[in-house]
């Protein structure tokens, strides 16, 4: 078992490194685990025939890893520059291209990620507008494309004159290292989906059920069609809102 921490930010010992270091210094004993810091490379886009060493090297260190650790800070409420040009420039390692160019999943597929993220602006902003978003966004897309299962994501707002990693983070980093340092076979989040899925249809239904009857004291819905009309609409917009909340604010986090 081993778990690669990937460094993309400017500074080498800045709070960024100072997370990703609580996350690895409590990964298990037995965990084989290497760090490395992207400004050390200089990693440009491969120009088709020649060959890019840098970008075969970090791919064998990905290859070589089973749980990869990204930490990087967030600008400008999107991903560092430095993690999103790794991004593209690896891009070809982690995705195959159709003859149509679309992609399917390259040679990492199955392999396990966790997020680290930090932001100048207070909990309470990050928690009410997501400034932090985008950047788990853009890791969350670029390892789906690649196969690489998500295990979480940590994000540490309010570092504006930040030295030290304050208690209750470093009591999530140990959280997590405790995670990433067990051997996961496929997506341990399957079952945990169904689940959620199976009991927000139940609510749904319950909610748009309860709401068909105060409908009722309105309109007759002894129809059929009225029924099943007002049902689906009423369903729907539900849903609209569920997904809204899950899809759009679920990285909204303190």
């Amino acid at each position: 078992m081993k778990i690669l921490g990937i460094l993309a930010s400017h500074q080498r010992e800045g709070i960024n490194a100072k997370l990703l270091a609580e996350v690895m210094k409590n990964v298990d004993s037995d965990c084989e685990q290497e760090t490395i810091f992207l400004e050390d490379y200089e990693i440009t886009p491969r120009k088709y025939p020649e060959e890019n060493p840098v970008l075969d090297e970090l791919s064998n260190k990905l290859m070589e890893a089973d749980v990869w650790v990204f930490a990087a800070p967030t600008y400008w409420r999107e991903l560092s520059g430095v993690l999103k040009n790794f991004f593209d420039c690896m891009r070809p390692k982690f995705v195959y291209f159709k003859e149509n160019g679309d992609t399917i999943p390259g040679p990492f597929k199955n392999k396990h990620y966790l997020s680290l993220t930090s932001c100048y602006v207070s909990t309470t902003e990050n928690f009410l507008t997501g400034v932090t978003d985008e950047s788990f966004k853009t890791i969350d897309r670029v390892m789906s494309a690649a196969g690489v299962i998500k295990t979480g994501e940590i994000v540490l707002p309010g570092t504006f004159g930040m030295k030290e990693i304050p208690e209750n983070k470093k009591k999530i980093c140990a959280k997590y290292a405790k995670k990433i340092s067990t051997k996961k076979r496929k997506d341990d989040s399957t079952l945990k989906r169904y689940i959620q899925l199976f009991f927000m249809i139940a609510v749904m239904a319950l909610a748009t059920m309860g709401i068909q009857l105060g409908i009722s004291q309105f309109i007759s819905m002894d129809n059929f069609w009225v029924n099943y009309l007002s049902f689906t609409i009423i369903f729907f917009v539900l849903l609209s809102c569920i997904l809204h909340i899950v899809t759009f604010k679920k990285h909204r986090r303190r």
